[in-house]
């Protein structure tokens, strides 16, 4: 019995060893397999260092590959506490090379930490600063690439393509919006130290930091410089509170050129204001529309087959009277008799109000809410305003009536020009967008492409064509005779809006502003230009507004190769206009016969021959008389 006891006891025993020794081998199976890389992980974090190495932020480039914001490489300061032998000493000629005091860099090198990094007084390094740094040859003292965000253009696009921080962050704008794609990944250089700090002599690891993805906006750099220069020009000339710009592809919603005074430098942020910086205008700024929201009225009054342009008349006494309220046309003595066509040439106020009473409330309302107006447009840029239309249970007659002529509402830029584009592309409400696509940062392919996003249609296609004749009209014979274009269709629109304060109408403050495309019959571009309280100048949008919307119209026809269409309405000229005229033909005249025959030019003879040689222009051109010709007589 005593001798079996102890066989069992045995068994157990060795049985007890084995389950040991199998649990033994397997949790060194599971260290060494299964769980090796979190240990190894572990390990690594207490015997190795990393030296940071920034990485690029993404490209922003124009639709043509023009860069608009790119990185330069700089340097910056790291210091390993632990390897720095003499502190004193390292902090004494640290900071005599950064300009601070030496208290200061020397509570950097004497922190307990494992790498610190010399902020702000050792960032962004010059060349020149840091090759005495680097002449010092001290231990435990490193220089680490850092890349530092470039704008090439400065003040140019700034409120749409935003800044960055210090820390490569965005912090505005595109920068800020889609930050997750610009940022890429940082890398570093991984070296071994001991307990105490010491660099081991083993073999360094790099680490390569991965760029961020790129992006192509919509924009068009030579649309964008045209609208840069002339917002640059309406500061010289007429010391405004705000100028404001935008342009548009009428038929997808691409924004090709936007931007707005005051302005900012990103590279310099901490010089303005977080109003001046994150304001963009565009987009954010709203105000009465003045007479631009007329062609929404126009719109609504074609769709609903209110009105007749050429058969229907009005006579126009120069105010109409609505329940106690007298509201008068911008023209003293009213227009006299008219066809609607010329009460939207005369931009006529209360030619107007009668195409909103006939409209009625709701339905007037409906397309304004169909337009687009009252609610954000969904553009791919933050800070978008929704503007203010008055609520339909506090619309009397009064406010229905001068709603139909852009008064009383409040509308952002953005929703004018993509409720115009619909009203002249055929009828069809798109969504504005600016990043055309993200891509691929080392061979820019294309990762993820935006398209054009139809919201709703809100005219037919007869009604569009009808306020494209409309318009093209005004500029041919009406308010918008100052964005004319010999040779090519213009359709347009001026607006002259008085500022409101406290409730109040301001006196000779007024926003002014046009709103122009072309060709007028298959519209390719839309402009908006808007001067807010320009001083010193007659207050009428055709006047101040037209000139600079048609020189960015200029721009647009050579930067997107717009052909000359064929048809259209001529511009009916006054006493006060220049006229267009063809050069005529003079090669093979005598000189004298060659001067009557350009009389309406100012000629100009090269040579000391008697017959012409060589002209220019040459014949055929188009030129505003008085212009000069040259003559050649060999």
């Amino acid at each position: 019995m005593f001798t079996k006891n102890i066989h069992s006891r045995m068994k157990i025993a060795v049985l007890c060893f084995a389950f040991l020794f199998l649990v033994i081998i397997g949790k060194v199976f599971y260290i060494q397999v299964i769980d090796y890389k979190k240990i190894n992980g572990y390990a690594e974090n207490l015997w190795s260092r990393n030296l940071p190495i920034k990485a690029d932020r993404g490209i922003i480039y124009d639709r043509n590959g023009v860069i608009l914001a790119d990185n330069v490489t700089t340097t910056s300061l790291v210091v390993i506490p632990n390897q720095i032998k003499d502190k004193k000493k390292v902090a004494v000629d640290l900071a005599k090379i950064l300009n601070v005091s030496e208290d200061a860099m020397y509570k950097h090198i004497s922190k307990k930490t494992s790498i610190e990094r010399v902020h702000p007084e050792g960032r962004r390094l010059s060349y020149e600063i840091a090759d005495k740094i680097k002449n010092l040859n001290y231990e435990g003292v490193y220089l680490v690439k850092e890349s530092k965000r470039n704008y090439p253009g400065d003040t140019y696009l700034s409120h749409t393509l935003g800044y960055v921080g210090i820390d490569n962050q965005g912090l505005s704008g595109l920068e800020l919006m889609y930050d997750d794609c610009l940022t890429g990944e940082d890398g570093a250089i991984k070296y071994f130290s001991d307990a105490k700090g010491n660099k081991l002599k083993l073999n360094e690891v790099y680490e390569q930091p991965q760029k961020g993805m790129n992006i192509t906006l919509t924009i068009n750099d030579e649309i964008q410089k045209a609208v840069e220069k002339e917002l640059d020009n309406a500061v010289t000339k007429y010391n405004p509170d705000r100028v404001i710009a935008l342009v548009m592809n009428p038929n997808n919603g691409e924004i090709l050129a936007m931007s707005s005074r005051p302005n900012f430098s990103p590279a310099n942020y901490q010089k303005y204001t977080v109003e001046e910086i994150n304001r963009n205008l565009p987009i954010w700024a709203t105000y009465e529309p003045g007479s631009t929201f007329k062609i929404i009225t126009l719109s609504a009054a074609l769709e609903e087959g209110k009105v007749d342009l050429h058969k229907d008349k009005y006579h126009d006494s120069g105010s109409i009277r609505v329940e106690n309220a007298t509201l008068h046309c911008w023209k003293h003595g009213g227009h006299g008799s008219e066809t609607f066509m010329q009460v939207v040439e005369n931009s006529c106020n209360p030619g107007f109000v009668v195409l909103g009473q006939r409209l009625g409330k709701n339905t007037l309302f409906d397309y304004i809410d169909k337009f687009g107006f009252g609610a954000k447009t969904g553009v791919d840029l933050n800070g978008e305003a929704s503007g203010i239309i008055f609520s339909r249970d506090k619309v009397g007659p009064v406010e229905q009536a001068t709603t139909a002529f852009g008064q009383g509402v409040s509308v952002t830029p953005i929703q004018q020009v993509t409720a115009v584009s619909a009203a002249i592309n055929g009828g069809i409400l798109y969504k504005p967008y600016i990043v055309k696509s993200i891509n691929e940062p080392e061979t820019n392919t294309v990762v993820k492409q935006n398209n054009k996003t139809m919201v709703r249609r809100v005219v037919s296609e007869k009604t569009s064509k009808e306020v494209r004749e409309a318009l093209e009209s005004v500029v041919s014979n009406g308010t918008g005779r100052t964005a004319y274009i010999d040779g090519y269709r213009v359709g347009g629109k001026t607006g002259t809006a008085q500022k409101v304060s406290n409730g109040r109408y301001l006196y000779n403050n007024y926003i002014l502003s046009f709103i122009g495309f072309l060709p007028a019959d298959k519209p390719e571009v839309v402009v908006y230009f808007a001067i807010d309280n320009p001083k010193g100048v007659q207050q009428f949008g055709g006047v101040i507004a037209g000139p600079p919307a048609k020189t960015i119209l200029e721009a647009s026809i050579t930067a997107l190769n717009i052909e000359k269409p064929t048809g259209g309405t001529e511009k009916k000229y006054n006493y006060l206009d220049k006229k267009y005229i063809t050069v005529s033909n003079v090669v093979g005249m005598d000189v004298n016969k060659a001067k009557e025959t350009l009389k309406d030019f100012e000629v100009k003879v090269d040579g000391n021959g008697k017959t012409i040689t060589y002209q220019s222009p040459e014949a055929g051109s188009r030129i505003l008389e008085g212009s000069k010709v040259r003559v050649y007589t060999g």
